[in-house]
C-alpha cells in the first residue's frame, strides 16, 4: 500500500554501489516518493542547487567529491532541507560531528530497509506539519535540527549530530519523562551498543551549549533512576 504521506515528497539518492542505489530507489519509490539518483559528488551538487529535493540520502565516500564535501558546498550555497548521510559501520558518527558539514543526520550501512522507510516516514511528517522547515523556539533560542544548528540571541551555536537528534527529541516531547533506553533507542538505534555512560556524556555537552548554568539545569533535568525531561518554557 503506497504511503499517502509520502506523495510530491522529492528524495535524492546518492550512492555509487548501483546494487545498492537500486535497492533503495526502488524500495522508495514503491512507497510513493518522488525519487532521482544519482552516482557521484559533483554530479550530486549540481542535481541538489537545481533540483531542490526534500530530502537528499547521501552516501559519504563517493567518487570525484567526498559526500562530506557536497553537503558542506551545498549549505553554503543556501540548500537548509535535508540530508542525511549514508555511511559506514565502522565509521565512527563522532567523525562526522567533528567536521561540522552541516549534515542533518545519518544511517549507517548496511541499514534494513524497513528502518530506512520508518526514519524518512517520521521525518517527513515533519516537513508535512511544520511548513517543510522544522524550526523549535524556546526561550532566548532558535532549533533548526535541518541544519543541526541553534542561535541564542541570533548567535549560531554548532551542535553535532548526535546533540541535535537528542535535542530535537526533547523538543519534540516537551514535558514528558523520557528514559534512558527510549533515549538511546532514538539517537543510535536499534542495534547499538552504547551504554548510558555515553548518553549522559552527550548530554552534558549538550547542557554547555543550552543552559545558562550548565551545573543547575533549568531546561534539560534529570529524573532522578528513571532519565531526563525537557522544560521548554
Amino acid at each position: 500500500m503506497i504511503n499517502t504521506m509520502s506523495k510530491g515528497v522529492k528524495i535524492l539518492i546518492v550512492e555509487d554501489d548501483e546494487n545498492l542505489r537500486f535497492l533503495v530507489v526502488h524500495r522508495l519509490k514503491a512507497e510513493g516518493y518522488e525519487v532521482s539518483e544519482v552516482g557521484d559528488g559533483e554530479a550530486a551538487e549540481r542535481m541538489i542547487l537545481a533540483e531542490k529535493p526534500d530530502i537528499v540520502l547521501l552516501d559519504w565516500m563517493l567518487p570525484g567529491k567526498q559526500g562530506a564535501e557536497v553537503c558542506e558546498e551545498v549549505r553554503k550555497q543556501g540548500f537548509d532541507n535535508l540530508i542525511i548521510m549514508m555511511t559506514a559501520k565502522a565509521q565512527d558518527v563522532d567523525k562526522i560531528d567533528a567536521y561540522n558539514f552541516g549534515v542533518s543526520d545519518y544511517v549507517t550501512k548496511p541499514f534494513n530497509m524497513d528502518v530506512l522507510v520508518a526514519m524518512l516516514d517520521s521525518k517527513v511528517k515533519f516537513i508535512l506539519n511544520n511548513d517543510r522547515s522544522e524550526v523549535h523556539r524556546f526561550g532566548n533560542m532558535e532549533h533548526h535540527p535541518n541544519i543541526h544548528t541553534l542561535f541564542r540571541d541570533g548567535k549560531k551555536i554548532e551542535l553535532t549530530i548526535l546533540e541535535n537528534r537528542i535535542l530535537l527529541y526533547f523538543l519534540r516531547n516537551p514535558n514528558k519523562v523520557i528514559n534512558r533506553d527510549e533515549l538511546m533507542l532514538v539517537v543510535w538505534g536499534y542495534n547499538s551498543d552504547v551504554n548510558t555512560r555515553t548518553l549522559d556524556m552527550h548530554i552534558v555537552r549538550l547542557r554547555k551549549k543550552i543552559e545558562l548554568n550548565p551545573d543547575n539545569p533549568q531546561l534539560l533535568q534529570t529524573v532522578r533512576g528513571v532519565g531526563y525531561r525537557f522544560n521548554p518554557s
